[in-house]
């Protein structure tokens, strides 16, 4: 092996991979976390939305979390656990039994989003019997279906295509309601 080559090797070694995390904060502690991060060296985002307020005086523009105890986080896999011990964090939010990962573009999305529309409103999303949802992932993705049951993390839908009813367990991630 070159002596470039080893030095790359080690280089590789010595890199960290960061992922984007979401960490689930006591209430109305979304930017004082955020901040603790930040002094930490931690990539760190706390979206922010521009509320109007109104007090028996006067009406104010405050900026709000936008994901209600929600900060999301970007640090290697190993920093997990001094994540748990900043002041204000509860836990991670987890996903199919390990910490939820958000991919950078949707960090980007909702960056972009939020400079580009001044009021903007976060819902979860609920499933129910008999709504519509649009399939993003997998063979019948940009299919419609309608949702027959829900159990846990799985769906089972009805996809009307090619005049047959196809009836298939899909996870939530992978559906969008209409």
């Amino acid at each position: 092996m070159t002596e470039r080559a080893k030095l790359c090797l080690m280089v590789t070694m010595n890199q960290t991979i960061k992922k984007w995390y979401v960490v689930y904060t006591r209430p109305r502690w979304e930017k004082k976390v955020n901040k603790l991060f930040q002094e930490k060296g931690w990539g760190t985002y706390c979206p922010l939305n521009k509320v109007e307020k109104q007090w028996s005086d006067r009406i104010k523009i405050v900026e709000e979390p936008l994901f209600k105890s929600y900060v999301f986080i970007k640090i290697p896999e190993e920093e997990a656990t001094n994540v748990r011990m900043v002041n204000g964090v509860v836990n991670f939010v987890y996903w199919l039994g390990r910490p939820a990962v958000v991919r950078e573009a949707e960090i980007h999305k909702i960056k972009r989003f939020l400079d580009e529309y001044p009021v903007v409103e976060a819902h979860p999303l609920h499933l129910k019997k008999e709504s519509t949802v649009l399939i993003q992932r997998g063979a019948f993705m940009d299919q419609k279906a309608i949702v027959k049951s829900i159990r846990n993390r799985k769906v089972e839908v009805m996809i009307e295509s090619i005049g047959f009813k196809l009836v298939a367990c899909i996870d939530k991630s992978n559906l969008s309601v209409l």
